[in-house]
């Protein structure tokens, strides 16, 4: 399986950092040991000290398909999830700066975390997804993938013109503004908004 990620998919945040808004997709990739699932703890690494979270919505891909045209596009994902992806960021810096690839900041072990997966027919695909991130009990991101630059047909289209999607491959959607650092200590929550209210979906104690 692969897990495919999409970053400065929300403008608030390509500004916060300083990035230039772009006009396609920025696709990056993290390996399967990435994954950390069922409520684990994340183990703070010892290569970085500015350790950040990025909250997202996941895509699972539930059928196989290569360059997907937009009016099929929505059939190509299933189920959505919670995700974060969390970011070396002085590591992210440096090689940005060196015109490096950003793997070793963004695809260590454990570095996409991700809640259970729920059916998109639990949503109002229409009108997008809301989701937030608490930190220490403290509202820090709350984003709607109405706001994405790029929506999920979007990225469905993009990618596969690239890679073949598979069944059971995961698509981090991009994060919007309110990303941070997290230290040792810390405990991360993530919600989807399932239904008629917030559900409390994700756990991340930071050890």
């Amino acid at each position: 399986m692969k897990i495919i990620c999409v970053g400065r998919n929300y403008a608030e945040h390509a500004k916060e950092l300083n990035n230039p808004v772009p006009d396609r997709p920025v696709v990056f990739m993290k390996p399967p040991s990435a994954l950390l699932v069922n409520n684990k703890p994340f183990y703070y690494p010892d290569f970085t000290q500015d350790l950040h979270y990025e909250a997202e919505v996941v895509l699972r891909i539930g059928k196989n398909g290569r360059h997907v045209q937009p009016e099929f596009a929505d059939a190509y994902y299933d189920h959505i999830a919670f995700g974060i992806d969390f970011t070396a960021r002085d590591l992210q810096e440096e090689c940005k700066k060196k015109g490096q690839p950003w793997e070793i900041a963004k695809g260590f072990d454990g570095s996409a975390v991700v809640s259970a997966f729920f059916p998109m027919e639990e949503l109002h695909r229409r009108e997008g997804v809301a989701f937030k991130l608490r930190k220490n009990g403290e509202l820090v991101q709350h984003g709607h993938t109405r706001d994405m630059l790029f929506s999920f047909n979007d990225i469905i289209v993009y990618v596969s013109k690239f890679f073949k999607l598979q069944v059971g491959d995961y698509i981090y959607t991009g994060t919007p503004a309110g990303v941070g650092p997290v230290q040792i200590g810390d405990t991360l929550e993530g919600f989807l908004y399932l239904g008629e209210r917030f559900e409390h979906v994700l756990t991340c104690d930071i050890r």
